[in-house]
């Protein structure tokens, strides 16, 4: 199975990435999660992009905030999708990284998920990889069929408590 790369543009960026790790994981897929700038170290981010395919990555997913152009540098270096998380920061309370992420030239495509929408980035990887993986693709349809088996549950309970109400 290939790999997904969680990048992160800050180590203060990873309390946001653990559910994507903890839900890529949770399928399964092997995961990799490093620290990467797109200012600080762009060489080192353009050479982990253009490498990462024949290192055996599928997906990259990339986590930053503020100017948040760590996806689009990733991108530009890659044929790999690639997933931007945009990070809540103090400042416009990630509004500027969900725009910075989210408005990528033509060609240089970015799939872009919540601010701090780790665990979609996560499942949309995982989406991703089941285009050529059976086992996969099972594992995300049980998983909807529970979350819907959830909330009929949840609808079953309101119910009762209708019913209760004079």
């Amino acid at each position: 199975m290939k790999k997904v790369a969680v990048i992160m543009g800050s180590d203060s960026d990873f309390p946001t990435v653990v559910p994507a790790i903890k839900r890529l994981k949770s399928f399964g897929i092997p995961v990799e999660a490093h620290v990467m700038s797109a200012h600080r170290t762009p060489e080192a981010a353009a050479r982990f992009s253009t490498e990462a395919s024949e290192n055996g990555f599928g997906v990259i997913i990339a986590a930053a905030g503020k100017a948040a152009h760590l996806a689009g540098v990733l991108a530009a270096h890659t044929t790999l999708p690639v997933i931007g998380i945009p990070v809540k920061s103090s400042t416009l309370d990630g509004l500027d990284a969900l725009l910075a992420t989210v408005q990528m030239p033509s060609g240089i495509p970015v799939a872009t998920v919540a601010i701090d929408g780790a665990d979609n980035a996560a499942i949309l990887a995982a989406q991703m990889l089941a285009l050529s993986d059976a086992s996969l693709s099972a594992q995300l349809a049980d998983m909807k069929k529970e979350m819907a088996d959830g909330v009929a549950k949840k609808d079953a309970a309101l119910q009762e408590k209708v019913a209760g109400v004079e």
